[in-house]
């Protein structure tokens, strides 16, 4: 493993932001992505006011899903596949995890749609990580 010279201070090297900046920063992360913990707690409070769509295959959706969810794999997004929920449908999307691009993609797709959007960080793997339960099938 490499070492690092000893005046090296790599957290501090470079300053910390402002605090309002800092605020600003985490707070748009925040408009773009939830987490795990967080769809969780909404649906055991019952306060699911999104949908959750499984960006993967419907192969892989069907060995386990987050429940809730609804497969709509990221290449299939278009407003044929949407028509069913009105305009201001907030969509949590996920894929398999931190390895995975499929939600980017699918949360692209939705914003060209005009389509509100978050992705799920840590997607299914991050779900499983949590202790979280798993739907199967369809």
């Amino acid at each position: 493993m490499p070492t690092l010279p000893t005046d090296s201070r790599p957290v501090t090297d470079i300053p910390a932001a402002a605090p309002d900046q800092a605020l600003a920063h985490f707070e748009a992360l925040l408009r773009f992505e939830t987490d795990c913990s967080d769809v969780h707690a909404a649906q055991q409070a019952g306060h699911q006011d999104f949908v959750v769509l499984d960006v993967r295959s419907p192969e892989l959706f069907g060995r386990g899903h987050v429940p809730g969810a609804r497969s709509l794999p990221h290449g299939r997004i278009n407003e044929r596949n949407l028509a069913a929920y009105p305009s201001e449908t907030l969509f949590v999307v996920y894929c398999s995890g931190p390895h995975c691009n499929g939600a980017d993609r699918a949360a692209i797709r939705l914003a060209r749609l005009g389509r509100p959007v978050k992705k799920m960080i840590g997607g299914i793997t991050g779900w499983q990580d949590e202790g979280y339960p798993l739907v199967t099938g369809e």
